[in-house]
């Protein structure tokens, strides 16, 4: 009798789960995590107003968190091809990804808990100002966040004042960092068993059936006859040998 056990050699446990499908959620639940981080950098995280002397208006621009934690968005995407180098690996390498990833989820959440503060958001809504064109030049109104044109004067001494509206999409941000991590320990802790790129394409070998393994001896055949004999010493015993 044939075992229907998977081709690594281990039976999956009664209703738990096949090294295959462990496999495909270690990758959603890696790619989710990368996905909330992606999301979470195109929202606004802060708001930056600066005061500017009379005639000139008022400034105010909306700092979005890739724009507060730039790398952010790096650590995702690096994520997100480890994911892929878990596919293509196995043994060390894989669980040497799998510890990468990790690295990665871990990385994200830092950023976010200790890389968001006010001088940050002034920060990042400074570096997106558009040429100066002399001292006391300002520009129209504009929105950092979706890449428009600044609207902070660059006239040196204005006071800007930030205001931070990051809690929610910080908590995003730490929870798909979490579950990058989390799918990047599961790597490493399950390398042996899942399953790799390259056996999943090749062909199952049955094992023969103790009958089929005694017949040559039972028949007395011997390993050079042809295959047209063999097919009618299985007709006489009764078997099928297709």
């Amino acid at each position: 009798m044939t075992s229907d056990a998977p081709a690594s050699g281990r039976r999956p446990r009664a209703g738990g789960r096949s090294p295959a499908q462990e496999l495909v959620a270690i990758l959603i639940l890696g790619v989710a995590g990368a996905g909330l981080v992606f999301l979470a950098m195109h929202q606004a995280w802060a708001h930056v107003r600066t005061a500017a002397p009379a005639p000139l208006p008022a400034s105010l621009i909306s700092d979005s968190g890739g724009a507060i934690i730039p790398y952010a968005e790096g650590l995702a995407i690096a994520a997100l091809a480890t994911l892929v180098a878990v596919l293509a690996t196995r043994g060390v390498l894989r669980r040497a990804a799998g510890v990468l990833l990790a690295g990665l989820g871990a990385g994200l959440v830092v950023a976010a808990l200790v890389g968001v503060s006010a001088a940050a958001a002034v920060a990042a809504a400074a570096s997106s100002l558009s040429p100066a064109t002399g001292s006391g030049a300002s520009t129209t109104s504009g929105d950092t966040g979706n890449g428009g044109a600044s609207d902070l004067p660059n006239v040196a001494g204005w006071h800007s004042h930030a205001v931070l509206s990051a809690g929610p999409w910080q908590a995003v941000t730490v929870l798909g960092g979490l579950a990058v991590l989390a799918a990047g320990v599961l790597v490493v802790w399950r390398a042996a068993r899942l399953p790799v790129m390259s056996s999943r394409y090749d062909a199952p070998v049955a094992a023969p059936s103790p009958d089929e393994s005694r017949a040559p001896a039972a028949a007395g055949a011997k390993p050079g006859r042809s295959d047209s004999a063999t097919m009618w010493e299985s007709l006489s015993r009764g078997e099928d040998p297709t």
